[in-house]
């Protein structure tokens, strides 16, 4: 579907290409309230945004949707960028064009699972990662059970019900304090997927202006793929500490570059 000729009403195979040359150019028109050169940005770059809902192939949306979507990413995207800032502006644009596109699967996703069934699904995949890290094996849903301590079918049920929805930015128990743990907090990914290089080339570009820990941290957490538990028995600090100093980390990034 996605790769079909023409999409949301546009003929792909005709889309232009511009050059760095004219990005510059035309950005320097556009933060100056340029119109024309907005509109012939935006047509320049929509190749770019085909190139990213194709990552979502998997995703049953439909791809005019997704495009449309993406487009409204790539606009925020315009609107926001610091051309003062020695960053490519795909560089900035693709994580804005992702986030947006996540965000329209999240909120319009019509599955909706009750907080106790998110909440028993967490505990599972936590018992299956520490399972995994032990046994170096793929744990049995009995084996998660017991661990957790419900019935296996309770298990099933759970981790069926979440598979569409869920999201490792969810909370884990529900909990809304100011040191909220999340799923990606404590579970690790060690799977190189086609994404992961888009937040990769944010965070690399954005690491420049962490501290010398800030950084660390950034790198053990999101290149080595460690939780924060594992950060903080190897830097001799505690997970609390950990959370704080990522999240600081983070704002900073997104302060400077989403």
């Amino acid at each position: 579907m996605i790769n079909k000729v023409e999409i949301s009403g546009v003929n792909t195979s005709t889309l232009p290409v511009l050059s760095n040359e004219e990005k510059s150019e035309l950005l320097f028109k556009i933060k100056n309230g340029d119109v024309d050169a907005r509109q012939k940005f935006i047509n320049g770059n929509l190749k770019l945004v085909l190139s990213v809902i194709k990552k979502f192939r998997n995703s049953n949306d439909n791809a005019d949707d997704l495009f449309q979507i993406g487009c409204v990413g790539l606009i925020k995207a315009i609107d926001n960028f610091d051309i003062s800032q020695n960053v490519q502006f795909s560089t900035y644009a693709v994580p804005m064009i992702i986030g947006e596109i996540r965000r329209y699967l999240r909120d319009n996703n019509p599955i909706r699972v009750s907080r106790s069934v998110r909440n028993l699904a967490y505990k599972a995949l936590m018992a299956k990662e520490q399972l995994l890290k032990k046994t170096q094996d793929e744990p049995t849903i009995e084996q998660i059970a017991q661990i957790v301590g419900v019935e296996k079918e309770q298990i099933a049920a759970s981790l069926d019900a979440i598979q569409d929805p869920v999201s490792l930015h969810d909370s884990v128990h529900g909990s809304t304090d100011s040191e909220n743990l999340f799923l990606i907090d404590q579970i690790s990914d060690k799977k190189a997927n086609d994404e992961r290089w888009t937040d990769s080339i944010a965070i690399s570009e954005a690491m420049k202006k962490l501290s010398k820990r800030e950084k660390d941290i950034i790198k053990r957490r999101f290149f080595d793929c460690k939780t924060q538990m594992e950060v903080a028995d190897e830097i001799g600090i505690s997970q609390a500490q950990v959370s704080r100093l990522e999240k600081n980390a983070i704002k900073n990034i997104k302060k400077n570059y989403i």
